[in-house]
């Protein structure tokens, strides 16, 4: 049974729980009104300096000009069918890539012999632009879906590769011992230590090898692509639609924020065990 001085002490510490959710919910909603601030506070001005005359619109069309042009592209069904096109290339370019990086990282990882094999050529290549091996790869495949999938899937390569290699070289040497001890067969510590262990790593590598395939869809398509956001983007400039041209920039900048979150969400959500600092 608790004495008063022991109630009276408890009381506070569960007031100060209750008072911690409004508070907490009160910063997060700051955050959100900051970062949602900036980017609104820019276009207000833009939409100001183009409807005043201010800015020339045919260089810099104002925000109420863009947004008529994604209706205009909706309306058609362009829109729709070039974020199709866009999405399904940097996927299957990523899943190429993103999967030989990661059986590569996983076999250099594990082995000290392989890492010296095939790392020193892996790093060699990685120092070559993407932007000067994509005339090479059209060389080889021509102007077709296959030239453009493998542009993107060598630059979404080396981020999966190299991040999940450190996190495999990175688990704690006791944890293979007890491995052995427990009698782990290969496989058993690929899916029990090594992936648990250097998921934050995997996690970091296919958020860069993300941002990299989608980076590296703006070069496929510019090059000989009959659809896609990037190819919608060439051609409005091509047909001085300027309002047309921010359409597609906007939509590269929106899906690839969205993707950027999705992964955010699956690292906080996968790696909860981790204590981080965060700010």
């Amino acid at each position: 049974m608790s004495t008063p001085t022991e109630q009276l002490s408890a009381s506070p510490s569960r007031s100060a729980g209750h008072a911690a959710h409004p508070s907490l919910w009160r910063s997060r909603l700051n955050d959100t009104s900051i970062s949602f601030a900036v980017p609104l506070l820019i276009v207000i001005v833009w939409q100001v300096l183009g409807a005043t005359g201010v800015v020339d619109t045919f260089f810099l069309p104002t925000p109420w000009e863009i947004i008529k042009g994604f209706k205009e592209l909706f309306v058609t069904g362009e829109l729709l069918l070039h974020i199709g096109v866009s999405v399904g290339r940097a996927a299957s370019g990523f899943l190429l890539g993103g999967s030989i990086a990661f059986l590569f990282a996983v076999w250099t990882g594990f082995s000290r012999r392989s890492e010296n094999l095939i790392d020193p050529s892996i790093q060699w290549f990685r120092m070559i632009p993407n932007l000067a091996i994509a005339p090479l790869i059209i060389l080889w495949f021509g102007f077709s879906e296959t030239s453009k999938i493998v542009i993107i899937a060598v630059g979404s390569f080396f981020p999966i590769y190299i991040n999940t290699f450190i996190g495999i070289r990175s688990v704690d040497n006791k944890l293979f011992e007890v491995a052995k001890v427990l009698q782990f067969n290969r496989y058993k510590q690929i899916v029990r230590l090594i992936l648990p262990s250097s998921l934050p790593n995997v996690l970091l590598g296919v958020r860069l090898s993300l941002a990299i395939s989608w980076l590296s869809l703006v070069v496929a398509e510019l090059i000989g692509a009959s659809a896609g956001v990037g190819h919608m983007i060439l051609f409005s400039s091509q047909s001085a639609r300027t309002d047309l041209v921010f359409v597609g920039v906007i939509i590269f900048a929106i899906i690839g924020k969205l993707i950027d979150s999705l992964v955010k969400y699956l690292d906080r959500k996968w790696i909860r065990w981790r204590d981080s600092y965060r700010g």
